[in-house]
């Protein structure tokens, strides 16, 4: 595990920590490396009971470091192998057998959002915003989204947040269903972490079966639907206008 991602463990909870906050944790292959080697660490450690995921600094995830996207789209085996190795994150996510609880505070963009939308239990801080920006800049959603997002919000809802990158309040996505509740800022953690603690003390065949059964009634779409997303978001990644158009919005 590298130091972009923190993982410390304290009675049955295992807290990863997104750990780029110069750049808003935003996601690059060291950081993608991190957490899938977290999260498997964690799935595999018998003692523990719950997974709490959360990010360092201002914000949860700002989404791909648009600053490295030059070698993220060096060619086309380089692309997809930094696009599985998003999904696999979601995969990990939402197949372990652990309940993944999400404290999500700042922004959760792109990328922060889709692990914002896989978390079992995610609590959103009040003055969070989130939104896809991918079209935008003539990319694709990854994460499961396309199944994820139109069961959730019904499918021309979907089309229109990924269309138009809408900016969403903490408010909206408690509403639409992104998360299960919002909190004020100051009480985030303590919220999520309360919430961890409270699903460690759950049976744990009862509570594994919970997010496998309810996962699997939509699994085989959403596996599906990550496939399609891969092989669209690698031929988006090479196209030169989005390259155009990523160099045209880079934030310094």
């Amino acid at each position: 595990m590298n130091n972009t991602v923190k993982l410390t463990i304290s009675d049955g909870v295992a807290e990863i920590r997104l750990n780029r906050p110069e750049r808003l944790n935003a996601i690059n292959p060291d950081l993608l490396a991190g957490l899938a080697d977290a999260l498997r660490n964690a799935q595999a450690d018998p003692d523990v009971e719950v997974i709490l995921l959360c990010g360092e600094g201002r914000a949860f995830c700002a989404g791909d470091d648009l600053k490295e996207f030059n070698q993220q789209s060096t060619g086309e085996a380089e692309t997809r192998r930094f696009i599985e190795d998003i999904q696999l994150v979601t995969d990990l996510i939402m197949n372990g057998d652990k309940i993944v609880v999400g404290a999500i505070h700042g922004w959760a963009v792109g990328g922060g959002l889709e692990w914002v939308m896989n978390c079992d239990l995610a609590i959103m801080s009040e003055s969070c915003r989130c939104f896809f920006p991918e079209i935008n800049l003539g990319l694709f959603v990854t994460g499961g989204v396309s199944s994820l997002l139109p069961n959730q919000v019904g499918l021309q809802r979907a089309k229109e947040l990924i269309l138009f990158g809408e900016h969403i309040t903490a408010d909206e996505a408690l509403k639409m269903g992104l998360v299960c509740r919002v909190v004020p800022d100051k009480i985030l953690y303590e919220q999520a972490l309360k919430t961890a603690r409270k699903v460690a003390e759950l049976p744990k065949t009862a509570r594994q079966n919970v997010k496998k059964v309810l996962n699997r009634s939509f699994q085989l779409s959403i596996n599906e639907a990550m496939k399609l997303e891969t092989d669209a978001t690698v031929e988006c990644f090479l196209d030169p206008e989005a390259m155009m158009r990523i160099e045209n919005s880079r934030i310094n």
